[in-house]
């Protein structure tokens, strides 16, 4: 939403609030959403557990962040795609599989990425 105000400092203020609205409906209608945002929770508390380095830290949340923004732009087409047709279109239906087919490559990457992370942890764990 534009703002009339041209004082950039009050439309950032502004910006934030709308993001953190979007979040917050996210968060209260997708439970996609929900199960991302509980699995960087669980995965933070494991990577407490398991000590992980910087390097480590900073590449789980990046696949995290990664897989809960592509999962957001999907719910957006989606619910844009929904907005315009209403009924059954294929080729609506084309877009919102490869809007959803982003999230799983992303979803994919990030479970190569934990696995990365966390299958020499556990393995050295289980050694000891």
């Amino acid at each position: 939403m534009k703002s009339k105000n041209k004082n950039i400092v009050v439309d950032r203020i502004l910006s934030l609030g709308y993001a953190i609205k979007g979040l917050w409906l996210l968060l209260q209608t997708e439970n996609a959403i929900k199960v991302h945002v509980i699995s960087t929770l669980l995965l933070t508390i494991v990577g407490f557990i398991f000590q992980l380095s910087a390097t480590e830290w900073m590449f789980q949340f990046l696949t995290l962040g990664l897989v809960i923004g592509v999962e957001a732009l999907n719910t957006s087409i989606e619910k844009i795609a929904d907005y315009i047709q209403p009924n059954f279109d294929p080729k609506i239906g084309t877009i919102k599989d490869v809007s959803a087919g982003a999230v799983l490559f992303s979803a994919v990457y990030g479970a190569v990425v934990v696995g990365i992370i966390y299958i020499p942890k556990i393995l050295q764990y289980i050694h000891l």
